[in-house]
């Protein structure tokens, strides 16, 4: 018997008992499906934190300050303005206020910072400007509005020269900022960004908890970080009272995470195959002991065991194949509903598709190896006597 024979022979076998070759393919779709979803959504992650960092510029560092008891002046950070690599340093102090215009009333991330922030964050202005250093000194009240945050307050007005009010405050809209998206779970269109002295009053705070500078370029960020790591010594003798990270670090740390709990879930959908196989290898031996006298009969008539043992091997492997199949077809599916419904980025990868559909083949033919082995070691006498 060829190997197309025993093909359509164990098609036809499945066609036979439908429910049961479903039930017993359950796991193996489950599985499949698994991982085909899961990892599309761990390597969406992952693509999305590297655009994310790459949108922000790989030679951003951060400096958060933990110790609140020791002040970090402006004059402290023009020192890490003058260390070597670092090109730009920008306060930022970050809050949550209400912004109305007329009967419109929203709630919006406001951030407290200077001139440079724009350079530091690659940010472009679409309409005015953004804060300058005499808004700075003279802690003028005006505000650089997001894209979306304008939309929100102004409709299809330009906000240049109009007044918006801050927590009951009038403020004077100088800038609107092109639209840049999302980075690291914040956005900058839905934001609004005034002079730091000026949000220092409007959040009612004296000192710098953070801020942000750029490097020279990428291949100066570790020396930039090192000068200012000695700078904050300087202030600040435990080093666990402050943090100097670049998005570098950010990044490896975020994927990390995402790469651990992929394979953390991926590997639970790889018990699911191995259970899969378990129940092919139950059904099958269920299978042997039903059609006992038909082996019987075929190895009376001439054949023999490769063929038998053939048989049920294929028959194995085309019910782990089919569930690979429905599984694929579910992973994609699951993976493109997650990515609609929670706006998420996915990746499909065609080798891992690929690898996960052979896996389950080659998990139907392990777990069909005693089956057909008992199969084939029927005598064909004690086959026939069976009712």
């Amino acid at each position: 018997m060829n190997v197309f024979t025993s093909i359509k022979m164990a098609v036809r076998n499945i066609q036979g008992n439908k429910l049961r070759s479903f039930l017993t393919m359950l796991g193996i779709i489950i599985g499949v499906g698994s991982v085909i979803a899961l990892l599309a959504i761990g390597q969406g992650s992952s693509k999305s934190v590297a655009d994310s960092v790459n949108s922000l510029g790989t030679n951003l560092i951060t400096v958060n300050i933990t110790n609140t008891d020791t002040y970090f002046t402006m004059d402290q950070l023009k020192q890490v303005k003058q260390a070597t690599g670092v090109k730009h340093v920008a306060p930022v102090l970050s809050g949550r206020n209400t912004f109305q215009k007329g009967s419109t009333s929203t709630t919006a991330s406001v951030t407290g910072t200077t001139s440079s922030y724009l350079s530091i964050r690659q940010m472009t202005v679409k309409e005015g400007r953004f804060i300058s250093s005499l808004d700075e000194k003279f802690r003028q009240k005006v505000v650089v509005l997001g894209s979306d945050l304008a939309t929100t307050l102004f409709e299809n007005q330009s906000p240049i020269d109009k007044y918006v009010r801050i927590d009951g405050a009038n403020y004077l809209v100088v800038g609107v900022l092109n639209s840049k998206g999302g980075s690291m779970g914040t956005s900058s269109d839905d934001a609004a960004f005034l002079p730091y002295s000026t949000a220092q009053r409007l959040q009612q705070t004296t000192y710098i908890t953070q801020f942000y500078a750029q490097a020279e370029n990428q291949q100066s960020v570790n020396l930039a970080m090192a000068a200012i790591s000695r700078v904050m010594s300087e202030t600040y003798s435990d080093s666990d009272d402050y943090s100097v990270v670049n998005q570098q670090d950010v990044m490896e740390a975020m994927r990390a995470v995402t790469d651990s709990m992929t394979m953390l879930l991926t590997g639970i959908a790889g018990i699911s195959l191995l259970v899969g196989g378990i129940g092919i290898m139950n059904i099958m031996l269920v299978s042997v002991t039903e059609r006992t006298r038909e082996i019987g009969i075929r190895k009376a008539i001439g054949a023999k065991r490769r063929d038998i043992m053939l048989q049920f091997l294929i028959e194995s492997a085309v019910l782990s194949m089919l569930g690979g199949l429905c599984g694929a077809a579910i992973g994609v599916l699951t993976a493109k509903v997650y990515e609609l419904t929670a706006g998420a980025t996915i990746v499909f990868s065609l080798p891992i598709m690929t690898a996960a559909f052979l896996f389950s083949a080659i998990v139907g033919i392990i777990f069909g190896v005693f089956p057909a082995y008992k199969a084939s070691k029927l005598k064909p006498i004690d086959a026939l006597r069976t009712e």
